[in-house]
């Protein structure tokens, strides 16, 4: 880790990226100061053009150029996205764009960034994007609440102070729950100081059940999917127990028809698992891999890209509604019902948490609170 962390601070080249629009067509313009290792990698992209009214090389707007600038530059020079992307640099997906973005920021109005070494954990500790986002945001909100005070004069009153101050102002349970990690984070990662805050009271986390469907429902969502494709994506969440950002990140290779089971690799916790494979689903997938000829992830979007999350939600939410399921469904919601269902079918508590990826069997007991196959012993007092 310390090797990229040390190559990266090493980068001291910059693409800026433009919008441009020459006879009628949208163009990503490339700007940068003359560079051999620059021009090399420009010219390597498709069909690369010199506009000389902007002084910018440039390439036809569409997200396959778009993907190659981020995965070329990626490394070698810093991308600048201040006047191409509406979120600037926050809107990239490589969390160590984002960090440095966060880094090179015009604070106005005295706002108090978060310390170089609080950055530099973060981008060390490779954390997901949103988590990133997320620490940056709850604990620069902490500091500038004490604007006026050293970030080294803060202690436990004052910390205090500010979770009270959220409390009051309608912050929910899992906004606090969030400065309290981003506060956690600083004092006992980054300064080093272990179990800082091991008694801090948190707020009581509520004690919710999953929501799960029935399996004839789920069934019918798929049967009533009348493109392969989506009909593929709500199969695979059900019979693997995906979480949405798995399934995304499926590549074609990690479909294993040998030992039929599925290989989920860096997920949440950056960990690696394996889960089961359909074989009915097996057969719609190699009619899909023939229908649609992905190249790279198992679901891809336009031009190759890897299918995105909302699209996910949509496709799962669509056939909710032509299978007659009034409420509202998430992909999630087919995980729950993944687990849910194995259980009530006998399956050995240890297996599903080993399926579903969970660190602790607490966390996978709570679809002891659904099942409901116990009920069917069990006469109702009415019938009676």
């Amino acid at each position: 880790m310390f090797v990229i962390k040390k190559a990266m601070k090493k980068l001291d080249k910059m693409i800026s990226l433009r919008h441009l629009e020459i006879g009628g067509k949208r163009m990503i313009g490339i700007k940068f100061y003359p560079d051999k290792v620059l021009q090399a990698l420009v010219k390597g992209l498709s069909n690369p053009k010199w506009h000389s009214k902007s002084q910018m090389a440039c390439v036809e707007n569409k997200k396959t150029n778009y993907q190659a600038i981020l995965n070329d530059f990626k490394g070698v020079a810093w991308i600048d996205m201040r006047y191409f992307s509406k979120k600037g640099w926050m809107g990239c997906d490589d969390p160590s764009l984002v960090i440095e973005g966060f880094r090179k920021r015009r604070l106005e109005g005295g706002w108090k960034p978060c310390p170089n070494d609080f950055f530099d954990e973060l981008e060390l500790r490779k954390y997901a994007i949103n988590t990133v986002r997320t620490y940056i945001s709850c604990f620069e909100k902490f500091i500038n609440y004490y604007r006026t005070i050293s970030i080294n004069e803060l202690g436990d009153a004052e910390i205090t102070a500010f979770i009270q101050n959220l409390i009051k102002g309608g912050a929910s349970d899992s906004s606090i729950n969030q400065h309290i990690n981003a506060i956690k984070f600083y004092y006992e990662v980054v300064n080093k100081m272990p179990n800082r805050f091991y008694d801090f009271t948190r707020p009581p986390k509520a004690d919710k059940l999953p929501e799960v469907l029935a399996k004839e429902a789920i069934l019918k969502m798929i049967n009533r999917c009348s493109n392969l494709k989506h009909r593929c994506i709500i199969s695979l969440l059900y019979s693997a127990g995906l979480r949405r950002s798995e399934l995304l990140s499926l590549q074609i290779t990690d479909i294993d028809s040998e030992r039929m089971c599925i290989n989920i690799r860096g997920a949440k916790g950056n960990k690696d698992r394996i889960s089961m494979l359909s074989h009915k689903l097996l057969k719609e997938l190699r009619i899909y891999y023939l229908e649609y000829k992905p190249k790279k992830h198992l679901f891809e979007g336009y031009d190759g890209h890897p299918y995105s999350g909302t699209s996910v939600g949509k496709v799962v939410n669509k056939a909710a509604k032509l299978a007659g399921i009034r409420k509202k469904v998430t992909p999630h919601m087919l995980r729950h019902s993944f687990a849910t269902h194995l259980l009530e079918g006998g399956t050995d508590l240890r297996y599903i948490q080993s399926l579903l990826g969970h660190n602790s069997s607490k966390t996978t007991e709570i679809y002891t609170h659904v099942a409901t196959n116990i009920f069917k012993t069990i006469i109702n007092p009415l019938d009676c």
